[in-house]
């Protein structure tokens, strides 16, 4: 049950915490920059628990129950914290781009259980390429946010953040009414 790739998911699980707390101080560079780091870390660890997992043999229940919630939990902390201490603010549409998380969190939890509903049925939900191109622009807007953070002098970092949160938030719209049109299908 404990298996290499499984303690790895569960490190960024307990990683949260930390990382929520590097970023409570917006001005503090420092900080950021550490949460950057650790931000890396996790991002990194996500990648190689389900390559070893898959390439060991090793894919366990507990794996494909925790690997989701480890990068829903990070995501829903990363997007609440940033928003709380006005950091998802830029240029012309000032905090406008909170609009964005919420788009994206509120897919999140939609999606989760939208899937909790339809493995009751035994129906499988496998993630599309372009929900994998959202993943992707969500975790760069959330990586850039941060290291915004760390180097404010750079105000091209956290504007690249905003875009890409924006583009993570269109695609997660588009992938979102995707999954809904398989669920709707299997409802009565």
């Amino acid at each position: 049950m404990l298996t290499l790739p499984n303690i790895l998911t569960l490190s960024r699980i307990l990683a949260i915490p930390l990382l929520a707390a590097l970023l409570w101080w917006p001005r503090w560079e420092l900080g950021y920059g550490l949460a950057f780091a650790l931000y890396c870390a996790m991002a990194i660890t996500d990648y190689f628990d389900g390559m070893l997992a898959r390439s060991s043999g090793t894919v366990s229940k507990l794996g494909v129950f925790l690997d989701p919630i480890a990068d829903k939990i990070m995501v829903a902390a990363v997007i609440l914290v940033l928003t709380a201490k006005g950091m998802l603010t830029g240029p012309h549409v000032g905090d406008l781009h909170v609009i964005a998380g919420l788009i994206i969190l509120i897919r999140e939890i939609a999606v989760s259980g939208l899937r909790e509903f339809l493995g009751g049925l035994q129906v499988s939900m496998p993630v599309s390429k372009l929900a994998k191109w959202k993943t992707t622009f969500q975790l760069v807007a959330l990586g850039a946010l941060i290291l915004g953070g760390a180097v404010p002098h750079f105000a091209w970092v956290h504007l690249v953040g905003l875009a890409c949160l924006w583009a993570a938030a269109v695609l997660t719209l588009i992938t979102g009414w995707d999954y809904l049109r398989v669920g709707l299908r299997h409802m009565d």
